[in-house]
């Protein structure tokens, strides 16, 4: 017994001294607590919608005020029925609202029973099905739970980009991200630091070809890899799941090859900071994993996160790609309009290109 116990003290004291074993012990179920208590939220906060009404009367303000009163909502102006598919492509508002013509008539008329006629119409971008059917519940919750309008009168509803409310049209561009992200950072992460452990690397950097051809030699089947994933995924997403290809495909090719060799650098940097393969697999996963499903609005909307967690998924480049995707594929937009998001993985991948091989040579010297 007294053996047992000195053998369970003994490898207590070990794991004490391991600093990453504690690290990920303690920190770890901490992270995912915060990440699943704050990300994972049902409720849809700041709906920001426009309004078009052709005669803006005392009981249409009065709608927009009260609308604008609520947390749930945030007004961003008046404007005509030429502009509704405009802003919602752009992404400028989730939802536009459509007074009719005779809105004060219908709305007396219907509160005596007189008129079942709609007084309102609800456009909404259902490229994110979840997003577009939680707006609709909110926006007739606004009109009917008041009395301004009843329901016998309930808002017509149009919804553009994805009738069908098909789930697949929103987590297509997600599998896309966590995928590809996973094949390229984890797996060339792993593949350095095996070569590390077996003594290979070393008979490798003493050959006369230089370290940086080597390493861009375990890099490109990865790089190969992902593209042929990413042509199985377009092609079933289209021609299996029916998700539209509407937009720009030059766009989304180029736009998802940058994003692979952003994913290669970063596989590379974490393979500088981990010296084993059980170690690369934990940093891939606490690093990339949980934040990209968590954090990137894969499957939750980022604009429902506290302001400290929309702070720190601008970091999380699968965020920029998901949100370009989503637009080219399903929003039908041209590359012009995801301009941001691609400056803003570029400006990434080159910090990364150049951190990690830095820090790979870093290494080498030392």
């Amino acid at each position: 017994m007294s053996g047992f116990l000195h053998f369970v003290k003994k490898e207590t004291l070990h794991i004490l001294r391991d600093r990453r074993t504690m690290l990920i012990v303690l920190l770890m179920p901490v992270v995912q607590v915060l990440l699943f208590g704050f990300a994972i939220s049902t409720e849809v906060n700041n709906i920001e919608f426009f309004a078009v009404a052709p005669h803006r009367t005392e009981a249409v303000r009065q709608q927009i005020e009260r609308m604008n009163a609520n947390p749930y909502f945030s007004f961003k102006g008046y404007i005509d029925q030429k502009r509704i598919d405009r802003v919602l492509r752009s992404g400028q508002a989730a939802a536009v609202v459509v007074f009719a013509d005779d809105y004060d008539r219908l709305v007396e008329g219907a509160a005596v029973g007189a008129i079942d006629e709609a007084a309102v119409q609800f456009v909404v971008d259902a490229s994110n099905p979840n997003n577009a059917g939680t707006d609709l519940i909110y926006l007739q919750q606004a009109f009917l739970g008041d009395g301004s309008v009843t329901a016998g009168s309930a808002p017509a509803v149009r919804i553009l980009y994805n009738p069908q409310m098909k789930s697949s049209y929103n987590f297509v561009p997600g599998i896309m991200g966590l995928i590809f992200i996973l094949i390229c950072a984890m797996m060339t992460s792993v593949s350095i630091v095996r070569e590390k452990e077996s003594g290979t690397m070393e008979v490798l950097l003493v050959s006369p070809v230089r370290p940086i051809w080597i390493i861009s030699a375990k890099m490109i089947p990865y790089f190969l890899l992902s593209c042929l994933a990413l042509a199985t995924i377009l092609l079933l997403a289209h021609y299996v799941l029916g998700v539209p290809m509407s937009g720009s495909m030059v766009g989304l090719v180029g736009l998802s090859l940058l994003y692979l060799v952003l994913s290669l650098a970063l596989g590379l940097f974490i393979s500088t900071v981990s010296h084993t393969q059980v170690v690369a697999i934990l940093v891939s996963g606490m690093l990339l994993m949980l934040p990209v499903i968590m954090l990137s609005g894969m499957l939750f909307p980022v604009e429902n996160m506290p302001g400290i967690l929309r702070a720190l998924s601008c970091v999380i480049p699968a965020r920029w790609y998901i949100e370009a995707v989503r637009k080219l594929m399903i929003g039908g937009q041209p590359f012009v309009a995801v301009w941001q998001e691609s400056a803003i993985l570029l400006a990434m991948t080159v910090v990364l290109v150049v951190v990690a091989l830095k820090k790979f040579n870093d290494k080498l010297e030392s």
